[in-house]
């Protein structure tokens, strides 16, 4: 039987998706999307993507409230520093000034410093969604993960970022737009043994 191409971690770049496949059962990530913020040779920093939580951030980032999108919650980024925030935003393609507040990841996805004036972010972001924690690998760990088959490694898009979708449902969007023995995997149950 031939192998499930899930991508390698050469494929691993700012701005693409790590897709927990279903032989990943740890349940910090089964499941899960995560957007991949940077990876290099230090090791692999992303987001859970689909994961909100209860605490509205107008309660903790008063000025950032309006900037959020729906749902306006802290999404739980991962188990890394939960009580450190990032905050994703889109702004259109393009170079960004230095001063601006906002790092370009990828394509339109920029992370936002959030020491920054809201106010003055209003004219450059056309949405943002603010996490607490992280995912985090190190040098490696994420590349042992691959291989194993516990990830398979796909293009992102802003899209995704700001998704109002949970976690399953957006698994299966992920997965459903792939080609060959990945979209067929959108269609399986949540759970195997319901098969």
């Amino acid at each position: 039987m031939p192998s499930l191409s899930t991508g390698a971690v050469e494929d691993v770049r700012p701005g693409s998706l790590l897709v927990a496949m279903p032989s990943l059962t740890d349940p910090t990530f089964a499941g899960t999307v995560v957007y991949v913020l940077d990876h290099n040779d230090t090791g692999t920093l992303g987001v859970v993507l689909g994961r909100p939580s209860q605490v509205e951030i107008r309660d903790v980032l008063p000025g950032w409230c309006e900037l959020a999108v729906d749902p306006g919650v802290f999404h739980v980024g991962g188990p890394c520093e939960t009580d450190t925030a990032l905050c994703l935003a889109t702004s259109p393609r393009g170079p960004l000034d230095e001063d601006s507040g906002l790092r370009r990841v990828a394509d339109e996805v920029c992370l936002v410093d959030l020491d920054a004036d809201p106010v003055e972010l209003e004219e450059l972001v056309t949405g943002l969604r603010v996490f607490a924690g992280y995912a985090g690998w190190s040098p490696g760990q994420l590349a042992d993960e691959v291989a194993e088959g516990a990830w398979a490694c796909v293009p992102g898009s802003a899209a995704d970022v700001l998704s109002d979708l949970a976690g399953p449902e957006l698994w299966r969007r992920v997965m459903g737009r792939q080609t060959g023995r990945l979209a067929v995997l959108s269609t399986a149950p949540a759970d195997p043994s319901a098969n």
